[in-house]
């Protein structure tokens, strides 16, 4: 081979690989998009970051996935009965910049930590319906 043969391979291998992970998160996230009860909701974390994901409904609990990761896992996993929705708030000036546009900021209590979820108010309006339909703690649903 020449001197150009192997750098030559290299970067279309790193070419390739970049266009392979591109294609891979495109298809993660139109799969998430077209699930049923999923919704486009930022969090935030440790040191008021937010992080742009995927909140999804299932039956006992609230899942919450990152946009930019390959992971099938969701990065937050909330019980639906442990979740306490205190309210909702439009975004702050310094969050104006950090979350999607027309969002509110809802603020859910879980296990005595407060979460905050940035989404729009028909997301928030499917959320408090969610939750409001779901079992109550301590209340038998056998009859």
């Amino acid at each position: 081979m020449n001197d150009l043969g192997i750098p030559f391979i290299v970067l279309a291998g790193l070419l390739l690989l970049v266009v392979l992970s591109l294609c891979l998160f495109g298809v993660r996230r139109l799969h998430l998009r077209r699930t049923l009860g999923t919704v486009d909701s930022s969090i935030c974390l440790r040191g008021n970051r937010w992080s742009m994901g995927v909140c999804r409904y299932q039956e006992s609990n609230l899942q919450w996935l990152r946009s930019f990761s390959l992971s099938p896992i969701p990065a937050k996993t909330m019980a639906r009965n442990k979740i306490v929705l205190v309210g909702r708030r439009e975004p702050s000036e310094t969050e104006l910049t950090r979350v999607p546009p027309s969002t509110v900021i809802v603020i859910l209590d879980y296990e005595g930590t407060q979460i905050l979820l940035a989404m729009k108010f028909a997301a928030y309006a499917g959320l408090s319906s969610w939750l409001e339909a779901g079992p109550q703690p301590g209340v038998s649903t056998r009859r």
